[in-house]
């Protein structure tokens, strides 16, 4: 038998809390119990629980989630870490079924492509990777951005993907032949969320300056939302590659999403959530403020949108009824992602869980 360590049964409850303790136990086969404890130190500057361990122990790392999506059928989860990994796992159960290994440092992003079997990832180490669900394996690794990946979006089925990165690019992809068909924008300052939609037919988006390539696949109806770091939201025919408008914010957006053709959706640092109507971006049709925090997510659900934010809120805005349904469970943790599938809403947090929530009749 090998060694097993053994933890405090509510040990992420216990260490959350400012110098919170549990205890930790090390069972050797044949030798005496070495016990011990874990003293949390508070968050430290890139938004990590700062663990340290009694003289017998040692703490490696502390890992976070960073990002989660759920399969187009419901039965799969996909979750990133700080520690380079993903795992793809059970929705029902929890229960891990394989682990994405092959970036370097933190994975940013993560989301599944339309079929359910094939993954999109993108990490600090500059690569857009495509994954295997079924196997683990990685076909295709996309190099040519100059700093870490922020976002990711995949146009229709997935024969195009695109990227936004920390080096002020958003670029459009070709799978099959693993190479970078245009930088689609160069922003000037990183690109901290991305969203591609199809753009209501009034919208004149422009010609394409060259003829595009015929590996370029479902990109002319298109509009791409960039959520940039120097407060302004820009918006971009994929195809013409051409500027459609670019509202300004009060703060760096962090997440952006179409709600429809004609709406779109985008959040704040500062805890402002923007409504736009494409057509028109130059003043805001609503905005919404429930609190300072920052907006990590923005998805929409059913006949609203789901909201995550830094100060451990998560919600459900139901914009014909004007009614909020709260997602407890965080407390002041930030909520980094949420996805959906049916009733069921998922969320993934600093705190290193992924939460189910099951909601009743709406």
């Amino acid at each position: 038998m090998e060694a097993r360590i053994l933890l405090q049964n509510d040990w992420p409850e216990a260490l959350r809390k400012n110098e919170g303790e549990a205890w930790v136990a090390c069972k050797i086969p044949g030798k005496p119990t070495v016990y011990g404890t874990l003293k949390s130190q508070g968050v430290s500057d890139d938004g990590c629980l700062e663990i340290t361990a009694s003289e017998e122990f040692r703490v490696l790392g502390v890992s976070k989630i960073t990002c989660m999506d759920i399969s187009c059928g419901g039965g799969l989860g996909l979750s990133t870490s700080t520690d380079g990994t993903m795992k793809i796992w059970n929705c029902k159960n929890g229960e891990r079924r394989r682990e994405l290994t092959g970036h370097v440092y933190d994975v940013n992003c993560c989301r599944f492509f339309p079929s359910g079997m094939v993954v999109l990832s993108g990490g600090m180490d500059t690569l857009v990777k495509v994954w295997s669900a079924e196997n683990g394996s990685c076909p295709v690794t996309f190099k040519g951005h100059k700093a870490g990946i922020l976002d990711t979006a995949v146009v229709e089925r997935g024969r195009n993907v695109l990227s936004c990165s920390r080096d002020g690019t958003a670029r459009l992809w070709d799978c099959g032949k693993s190479v970078c068909l245009a930088v689609v924008a160069d922003c000037g300052a990183p690109i901290n969320g991305c969203s591609v939609g199809v753009a209501d037919n009034t919208i004149n988006q422009g010609s394409p300056e060259e003829p595009s390539s015929d590996r370029e696949v479902g990109t002319e109806d298109k509009l791409l939302l960039l959520a940039r770091e120097d407060k302004k939201l820009q918006a971009v025919g994929l195809q013409s590659r051409q500027p459609i408008f670019l509202f300004e914010g009060s703060d760096a957006f962090n997440c952006c999403t179409f709600l429809s053709s004609i709406y779109v959706l985008t959040g704040t640092q500062d805890g402002n959530i923007y409504k736009l109507d494409t057509r028109n971006a130059k003043t805001a049709v609503q905005t919404i403020h429930r609190s300072g925090a920052p907006v990590y997510s923005l998805m929409p659900y059913r006949e609203g949108f789901i909201v995550s934010q830094g100060d451990g809120s998560c919600y459900l805005i139901q914009q014909d009824l004007d009614h909020v349904i709260e997602l407890t469970g965080p407390e002041a943790d930030p909520v980094y992602k949420a996805a959906a599938w049916e009733k069921c809403i998922f969320t993934c947090c600093r705190d290193g869980l992924v939460r189910k929530y099951q909601l009743s009749d709406l």
